[in-house]
Parts: C-alpha cells; structure tokens; sequence
C-alpha cells in the first residue's frame, strides 16, 4: 500500500507541474504581445512572470516524472502522465473559458479508461524484485 501512496502523491505533483506550465505558457504568450524579433519584445517577455512559471513547471515536471521511472513501471507510468492533458483541459475551461467539444471529452474519458485498464493490468501482473 505504501507504493499506492507514493505512486498517487507522485502523478498528482507530476500533473500539477505539468498543467502549471501549460497554463504559465498559455498566459505569458498572451502578455507578450504579437511576436517581434526586437530586443524590446525580447525585454518584455524577460519581465513576464509567468515565462518564469512556466520554467518552474517544466523543472518540477522534469523531478517528478525522473523520481517516479525509478519506481513506476514504464507502461503504466508513461500512460498515468497524460492525465497532465485532462487536466489542463479542465483547467483551460475554467481559467480561459473555453469550450470543450464531445470529440475532446470523449478522448479524455478514453485516456482515463486506458490508464484504469493498464493499471488493473499492471496490478495482475507477479513483479520480480
């Protein structure tokens, strides 16, 4: 049961990394304006905090997701990390309002269903030490 513990606690700070920085992306391009090779879009992208979030997502996504191939299997674990994706599909309805259509909802009830089915799959499976 311990391994449930630190495989629940693991994906879910490797989801809040992940979503975290799709959210800082999606926010620090809104700040920044229209693209310019110019030193002072450069300068203004410099100042934008959420570039640096973003950079602090992809750090914590990089640490959680290289403690938990330690431990995870790779099957399931490559799976359980694109929960990243729905979330960051529920986050964007309620931050930027968007709407999600039936082809996105059904895709994302199908990578649920996919990493239930690899997980009971994986449970089943005798592990060698």
């Amino acid at each position: 049961m311990k391994k449930a513990y630190f495989y629940a606690i693991g994906f879910s700070v490797l989801i809040f990394f992940d979503t975290l920085t799709h959210v800082a992306i999606k926010l620090s391009s809104a700040h920044a304006g229209a693209f310019a090779i110019s030193m002072e879009w450069i300068s203004h992208v410099m100042h934008n905090p959420w570039l640096y979030c973003a950079i602090l997502g992809y750090l914590g996504a990089f640490v959680s997701w290289m403690t938990l191939l330690k431990h995870a299997p790779m099957g399931p674990a490559f799976a359980a990390s694109h929960l990243g994706m729905v979330a960051v599909l529920a986050v964007s309805v309620g931050i930027f309002g968007e709407h999600l259509s039936a082809l996105q909802l059904v895709g994302a009830c199908c990578i649920v269903i996919g990493i239930i089915f690899l997980s009971i799959s994986e449970a089943k499976q005798p592990h060698v030490p």
